[in-house]
């Protein structure tokens, strides 16, 4: 038996959301990914894989400009299964930093699109990544995302 799980690649990223269309919403109007496809699934299949039961579930795929692929699922009985943290710092917690051009640019956008900042952007004082702002937005379902603009851009 092998010591490690050989992980070769980052397929995907999923995010469990209340609303598969508030979700693709904000990441296709606000963020700019493209939705590349929308499915249903469930059944014993599905409950052998996710451990969840009784589960039915409505998906989505968006895709960044780089290809990087989000999938937005929404179960039929999400909401009984609790919802993410509304503190960035609980335990459980997570984000998904994008790299983006423009910070203000960014924000604008989700702000525009009737989301919020959590806080401002702000350059990393020190590091490898010296200077690159970031910031922190949450979208529907308290999902974080980071905004990093690199130096120069």
């Amino acid at each position: 038996m092998t010591q490690t799980a050989d992980v070769i690649a980052v397929d995907h990223t999923g995010f469990a959301v209340s609303s598969l269309d508030e979700a693709i919403r904000f990441w296709t109007q606000a963020l700019g990914f493209t939705l590349r496809r929308q499915s249903e699934m469930g059944g014993e299949f599905l409950r052998q894989v996710t451990g969840v039961d009784d589960p039915s579930v409505r998906t989505a795929i968006v895709e960044a400009p780089d290809g990087f692929v989000i999938e937005l699922l929404q179960y039929s009985r999400g909401r009984e299964h609790g919802a993410v943290p509304e503190s960035a710092g609980a335990i459980g917690a997570a984000h998904l930093a994008l790299t983006v051009k423009d910070i203000h640019a960014a924000i604008a956008r989700v702000k525009a699109a009737g989301w919020k900042a959590k806080g401002s952007p702000q350059p990393i004082p020190g590091g490898p990544r010296k200077g690159t702002l970031v910031a922190y937005v949450v979208g529907p379902d308290r999902i974080t995302i980071e905004f990093m603009q690199p130096p120069g851009e």
